[in-house]
């Protein structure tokens, strides 16, 4: 027991040492001018370039330990296309805006005084994440971008790729003359020291997880600092009795099939009982095709009776992999009913032409993200203009949805006067 609380004791003095480097650089970057962060990014991502050899050479080596699904697999490689999308992912953000340089209002009392509310940043942000390396880098965009500081522990598995990724974005900073500080990496895979960022209070003023469930709840419960939830992606497909054949086809394939093992994956599909007979053997021809499995409903069962019975269970399961639920439903009332009893309030969409319906299940849905004609893989902060995301933040405090860099300022309050006292 000692020798396991020494260990403890270890990763708590490594985490306090990187969380004073970490507080250090948030206040530098705090008042550095957007074109020095813009150019530490831009810095950053011809560092991911010049280092592509080392970067893809580290997740060869993480890719050969490698034991999970073929899915996550994917989640984990890296190749040239997708480093080279990483490295404009960060040329993007530093494009954006300056999330700092606005006023978010302003207005004069009575007695004169004039206040205005301003974005300021978080301050040192803590990001847990598993399987996909480029997360690092997005997280780091993101922060930089906003004036954070951030401390990232990847996940075991993507441990080489992460420590290489990072190496590359710091030769970034540096050349950029940011403080190397201001993006750190976990030293080791040591999951004690994820304990210890989870105790980190006055280090880390806010913890972001994403992955799976099973690391959201454990961050939930055991943090002692703020915590932005990424909750699993539990995200339904609605096909609409008004819903164009080839567009609902079109959309359902890309949202369950384009990449199976992300979180904006559609997991369930609700497709409407008055044209079910005529579209769901469709849908079953594309998907399979594709090498989509099933799990159905009665219902579904009954017009295809060669896809297997789903269990309850089924339709609470975030998949992550090649296979749908199927479940045959009688109206958007009900639709919105299994959303609402099963759905992680992550991504929804509707597929309809009937505007009326479209709006209806957009303003009683209430997930994060709900999208009309659309495939729910466009949940994404690279899509959705941010040039990157930290997570799709799926809690009621804060930001929800994709989070970009204006979503990790907070704001504060300035007053001028001309010598008013208060009576």
């Amino acid at each position: 027991m000692r020798a396991m609380n020494a260990d403890t004791d270890i990763n708590v003095q490594i985490m306090a040492q990187i969380g004073a480097k970490a507080r250090t650089a948030a206040a530098t970057l705090a008042h550095l001018p957007a074109s020095a962060r813009d150019s530490a990014l831009v810095q950053a991502a011809a560092a991911l370039r010049a280092n592509a050899a080392a970067i893809l050479a580290a997740n060869t080596r993480d890719m050969e330990s490698f034991k999970g699904t073929a899915s996550f697999g994917d989640r984990l490689l890296l190749n040239e296309a997708r480093l080279e999308a990483m490295a404009r992912g960060l040329e993007e953000v530093a494009a954006l805006p300056d999330p700092l340089a606005r006023t978010l209002a302003e207005w004069t009392r009575p007695n004169g005084l004039k206040i205005s509310r301003i974005p300021q940043p978080l301050g040192v942000l803590g990001m847990i994440y598993e399987s996909r390396p480029n997360v690092g880098a997005d997280a780091a965009a993101i922060a930089i971008k906003s004036g954070n500081a951030i401390i990232l522990r990847g996940g075991s598995e993507s441990y080489h790729s992460a420590q290489a990724i990072n190496a590359a974005i710091t030769q970034g900073l540096t050349a950029a003359g940011v403080p190397a500080h201001a993006v750190q990496i976990a030293p080791s895979t040591d999951r004690r020291f994820v304990a210890a960022m989870l105790g980190a209070s006055g280090l880390i003023d806010l913890i972001i997880p994403r992955g799976g469930k099973a690391l959201v709840e454990l961050v939930q419960r055991e943090a002692r600092v703020p915590v932005l939830a990424h909750a699993e992606g539990l995200n339904h497909t609605y096909i609409h009795r008004s819903a164009d054949f080839a567009m609902a086809r079109s959309v359902l394939a890309n949202a369950k099939m384009r990449r199976t093992g992300v979180c904006g994956a559609t997991e369930t599909l609700l497709l409407d009982a008055v044209i079910a007979p005529a579209l769901l053997p469709l849908l079953v021809a594309d998907l399979t095709a594709l090498g989509c499995a099933f799990r159905a409903d009665e219902a579904a069962r009954a017009i295809c009776p060669e896809l297997p019975a789903a269990a309850d269970a089924d339709f609470e399961t975030e998949w992550l992999d090649a296979v749908l639920s199927v479940k045959i439903v009688h109206g958007v009332d009900e639709a919105l009913s299994h959303i609402a009893a099963h759905g992680s309030e992550h991504t929804d969409a509707i597929i309809t032409q009937d505007s009326t319906a479209a709006e209806y299940f957009l303003a009683n849905i209430a997930s994060a993200v709900g999208m009309w004609n659309a495939s729910t893989q466009f949940c994404d902060g690279g899509e959705f203009g941010f040039g990157a995301e930290i997570g799709i933040a799926t809690g009621r405090i804060h930001a929800r949805g994709p989070i970009g860099p204006e979503q990790l300022t907070t704001f504060r309050y300035v007053v001028r006067g001309t010598g008013q006292v208060r009576p």
